[in-house]
């Protein structure tokens, strides 16, 4: 008898922006899936006889010190339990204003600010513990719908009328994951688990940009001029003492004027073929949402 080489993946999160794109790429990939259910599973029971447990937990930013603590708990005892892989998407909060422009390997973990310290201890949770991990680390997120992150929520919104708002220095390298591409490559990680490392740690490349080149970029995409302006952050300001996601909002501003990339050498290294979506490409489909359908699009600008 043939031995059953399917794999499982158990999704947590999978409703969620990122979680959506690793449920859509784990089943392209032919692998079998459990949607985990906060209302009705267990974490454990439901890990019992995964290969894999995907992290796409993600509340807002204003729960995380109340939530993300437990969850990591959560996730490390089904990991425990079932002998599964970890794969967490990472970020650059862990390193802090202090970061530097290139972010690879052995760089130091040094944010002391309370949503970069939050996620510093719970990738030292994992590595503690001794389960098998994969953090693959990304910058900002372009989803192929509105999904409520800073692209489609804030910058893109003033597409209409030609121009993007961009929340920081416009002359400042700023780090993109394109979703697809990134769920793609968690796959692509996962199939390998057992020739990584215990705790493995992989950067995302994906897209920098300025935000001066965003704004071309976009109007690329769509065959537009688009322009790139300083959004206000007054608005958030005053919005401070009645809306909860204002501070740690704040708290983070400093990413949209520091100027950082991702180094891919080490992702490349095991995933030499992974996807790479061609900016245009990725920007088209993010902006779908926002381009007023009474004006035309030039939809060769996709293939540049």
């Amino acid at each position: 008898m043939e031995p059953d080489l399917t794999q499982t993946a158990l999704i947590l999160g999978a409703s969620g922006r990122f979680g959506r794109h690793a449920r859509a790429a784990f089943e392209r990939a032919g692998w079998h899936l459990r949607l985990f259910d906060r209302q009705r599973d267990d974490p454990v029971q439901a890990a019992r006889g995964a290969d894999v447990i995907v992290n796409g937990w993600n509340p807002p930013y204003s729960q995380w010190q109340a939530t993300v603590p437990g969850l990591t708990r959560q996730v490390i005892a089904a990991a425990q339990s079932s002998g599964a892989t970890v794969i967490q998407p990472g970020n650059v909060y862990v390193y802090g204003p202090e970061m530097p422009p290139v972010i690879g390997p052995g760089v130091a973990q040094r944010a002391a600010h309370p949503l970069g310290r939050i996620r510093r201890q719970m990738e030292a949770a994992y590595r503690e513990a001794g389960v098998r991990t994969i953090i693959l680390r990304a910058g900002d997120f372009l989803d192929d719908r509105a999904s409520g992150n800073w692209f489609d929520r804030v910058i893109a919104k003033p597409l209409a009328k030609g121009g993007i708002a961009y929340p920081g220095a416009l002359d400042q390298p700023h780090a993109w994951a394109w979703l697809p591409d990134l769920a793609a490559v968690m796959v692509g990680l996962a199939e390998q688990r057992e020739g990584l490392p215990r705790f493995a740690e992989y950067g995302f490349p994906g897209y920098t940009l300025t935000g001066h080149e965003l704004a071309a970029a976009c109007g690329a995409a769509i065959g537009r001029e688009v322009v790139g302006k300083r959004m206000g952050w007054l608005p958030i300001h005053l919005a401070r003492p009645f809306w909860t996601e204002a501070k740690p909002l704040l708290e983070m501003r400093y990413l949209w004027n520091t100027p950082h990339r991702l180094d891919g050498a080490t992702l490349d290294a095991v995933l030499p073929d992974r996807p790479q979506t061609p900016l245009a490409s990725a920007l088209f489909r993010a902006l779908q949402h926002q381009i007023d359908p009474d004006q035309p699009v030039t939809r060769r600008a996709v293939s540049v």
